[in-house]
């Protein structure tokens, strides 16, 4: 990978900093590995994500729509797949084993890969034991671009079948602003009472926009 004037390539920044150093550009860039004829691989990555609109949107697209771009196949949308899943697994497994409020940032990530490039609304639940790990997700339910209708009733009786102590609730933003609604906050405030009565705790409710997330723990609503 050739270097742009006065800077180091992505990998060798990767290896001096840390991959959280790098941009989105350059970790698609090492990923790419080449550009295309007269194009340097940094202009392709560039240009990809100016395309898509994100990482999230362009590991969300179709098949088609990803092949389309010129210089990409079959094998650069397999392994681009590939390492979605990877991180989701990755992610998957260490809820399983660790405190979900002990590691946020793990659940944030989590959640993130789940509901982030969703184009409807989706409302999941975070099933944890006593020790807050995770013991299943499940989707609860799913509305259009800009709504929901949640009943807690119906959460209330899975986190029952799943011998549940805590849940954390979560729902997308399809349009990119995880900002909280008072819609979202009356619904919280709805499931939290319904669950008291059975002595489950709803330790939070993550609101997952496009790279953003919002905590309701850390704004003290809950």
């Amino acid at each position: 990978m050739s270097l742009w004037p006065g800077e180091l390539a992505p990998r060798e920044k990767l290896l001096r900093d840390g991959a959280a150093a790098l941009s989105d550009v350059e970790l698609l860039a090492i990923f790419l590995r080449t550009g295309l004829p007269g194009v340097h691989v940094m202009q392709r990555a560039e240009q990809m994500l100016r395309q898509f609109g994100s990482l999230h949107q362009l590991i969300a697209a179709d098949y088609a729509q990803f092949c389309s771009q010129k210089g990409v196949g079959d094998a650069t949308y397999s392994q681009l797949q590939a390492i979605s899943e990877l991180a989701f697994r990755c992610f998957s497994c260490q809820l399983a084993q660790e405190n979900a409020l002990l590691n946020p940032k793990v659940t944030h990530h989590y959640l993130q890969s789940l509901l982030a490039h969703r184009e409807r609304e989706v409302f999941l639940v975070l099933f944890l034991d006593n020790q807050h790990r995770v013991i299943r997700h499940q989707e609860m339910f799913t509305g259009t671009i800009s709504c929901v209708v949640v009943h807690p009733r119906e959460i209330v009786r899975e986190a029952l079948k799943a011998n549940a102590a805590a849940i954390i609730l979560a729902h997308n933003h399809p349009s990119g602003k995880a900002e909280p609604s008072h819609a979202d906050r009356l619904i919280t405030e709805q499931v939290t009472n319904a669950c008291q009565l059975l002595e489950i705790r709803v330790l939070d409710h993550l609101v997952i926009g496009r790279g953003e997330c919002v905590s309701f723990a850390e704004r003290g609503w809950l």
